[in-house]
């Protein structure tokens, strides 16, 4: 047998033939890596899948992951030309835009950030206002100084006084019945019930006003002028890829995100992926009906406006240098929701 052959038949073996699809009809695979905004999870199980399941390959690409965490440096790695794309949002972009950094987002997968604050069950907290009331708030400092600034300008009754550090540990929250902490909708809540045995209160920003688009596809305006084809090709194999983890086999998905995060479990990814669809997070607004990924111009003025308004962002940033929208609203991969 000719090499060719061989090389041929292995690559057959291996359920690679995508990839030498890609590579045999004119171009070799482009290499490029992403990097995520944290530990790997669920909320990037769309970017495993389509590793894992060669949509990337497909695309013509070779993708590596570069998994995020609390020493992770992805968006300096991103702005210094050491990765292609990384896992930003609304808030990150029209922050860089504001200090002279051309990053781009050219997709939004989350249509809402996933932030909530999480009550007790029986603090008679029924609605989002009724947060006011409690003694405490657990924030993290950027939401101290972001979403709890609007919660402050839109709603009746938030003060500086009821601030207090989140440490990214629940244990003074559940001690204290007047208190609130924030949290992420698909992780907090899991590891708050299984370690109380009772199910708390969930309130999401997003729901209640507060409306950045998250977990985007970032790059570099560099990257956009010089290799438009290759950030196409990414997105588009993106939205396919989470098209496919949601509706579709995602076992292998999920064993690269225990690879890459052994302290992940399937009951955590479950709870996630069940958690992300009864929300909407990636499937809402222009989304439905343009598929997973879009973003509208006004969506983003929306948000910056109100950014504005608490002047976390000065009013002459010029806001449509933080996205672009040629990428997505497309309908890419809708065919595949099951």
């Amino acid at each position: 047998m000719s090499n060719r052959l061989k090389t041929m038949a292995f690559a057959a073996l291996l359920g690679l033939g995508t990839a030498l699809a890609a590579t045999t009809s004119g171009y070799a695979l482009d290499k490029v890596s992403y990097g995520t905004n944290w530990l790997a999870q669920a909320e990037h199980g769309g970017f495993y899948q389509a590793v894992a399941d060669g949509t990337y390959a497909k695309h013509g690409l070779d993708v590596t992951i570069v998994q995020g965490g609390p020493n992770a440096a992805n968006s300096a790695l991103l702005i210094s030309g050491k990765i292609e794309f990384y896992m930003g949002s609304s808030q990150g972009e029209l922050t860089a835009v504001e200090q002279g950094i051309p990053l781009v987002d050219v997709a939004a997968i989350f249509q809402k950030d996933p932030q909530v604050l999480i009550a007790h069950p029986d603090a008679g907290v029924e609605k989002f206002e009724d947060l006011a009331k409690l003694n405490t708030l657990f924030l993290g400092k950027d939401g101290y100084l972001t979403f709890f600034e609007w919660m402050k300008a839109n709603y009746s009754g938030f003060k500086d006084e009821q601030y207090k550090p989140y440490n990214f540990n629940p244990g003074p929250f559940i001690a204290d019945k007047q208190s609130a902490q924030q949290g992420y909708l698909t992780s907090e809540p899991y590891e708050i019930q299984k370690q109380t045995g009772w199910e708390p209160k969930v309130f999401l920003l997003a729901d209640n006003g507060y409306t950045p688009y998250s977990t985007a596809i970032t790059t570099t305006q560099t990257m956009i002028d010089t290799k438009s084809d290759v950030v196409q090709r990414f997105v588009d194999a993106s939205i396919e890829g989470w098209y496919n983890y949601l509706y579709g086999d995602n076992s292998k998905a999920n064993d690269l995100i225990k690879r890459d995060n052994p302290e992940m479990t399937d009951g955590q990814i479950e709870y996630s992926i069940a958690k992300m669809k009864e929300y909407g997070i990636l499937e809402s607004g222009e989304a439905l009906d343009k598929g997973i990924g879009c973003m509208t111009d006004a969506h983003v003025k929306k948000f910056f406006e109100e950014m504005v308004g608490i002047k976390v962002l000065k009013a002459d940033t010029d806001y449509t240098k933080a996205f672009t929208t040629k990428y997505v609203c497309k309908g890419v991969g809708m065919a595949l929701k099951k």
